[in-house]
């Protein structure tokens, strides 16, 4: 097979095709694997990264921890704040004091359908920033001061 350089670039047409799948196919959830785009256009696994790169900037995909990159669909687009700043909001959004018990990672993690090791990093700033008391194994963490709301809208 002979390979001649694309004048407009190679990962910027199959961008194009997975953009058109992806528009085609209003039930298309997630985008193909590295391996599937690899295999069906003849590229390497850098073509394919750049490929997801297009797609995120143009807000039509998010990475997903541990898994396949998602679709994002326009009403998909939702809190787009950093997760540390949507941890902080349980304190208010469930009315929880000083003092109280703030909820389990197992609990956190499946509300915000993330990893043990990305909210870690979340809670970590949140007990930095003197929010929350340090957990541990076995250990609950519990609110230490209501976080300031100024600035907010």
């Amino acid at each position: 097979m002979s390979q001649q350089a694309s004048p407009r670039g190679t990962f910027l047409k199959i961008a194009d095709v997975v953009r058109a799948q992806i528009e085609a196919d209003p039930e298309m959830a997630e985008l193909p694997s590295v391996a599937e785009l690899m295999s069906a256009h003849g590229v390497s696994r850098g073509v394919v990264l750049r490929v997801f790169d297009v797609l995120q900037k143009e807000r039509l995909a998010e990475p997903v921890p541990g898994s396949r990159w998602r679709v994002v669909r326009e009403g998909d687009r939702g809190d787009r704040r950093p997760l540390d700043e949507r941890v902080a909001d349980v304190i208010t959004d469930d009315g929880l004091d000083v003092g109280a018990e703030f909820p389990s990672a197992t609990v956190l993690c499946a509300r915000f359908d993330v990893s043990r090791p990305t909210l870690r990093r979340a809670l970590d700033k949140l007990e930095a920033a003197g929010l929350l008391t340090a957990g541990g194994q076995g250990k609950l963490r519990t609110v230490r001061a209501l976080p300031n709301r100024e600035g907010r809208s």
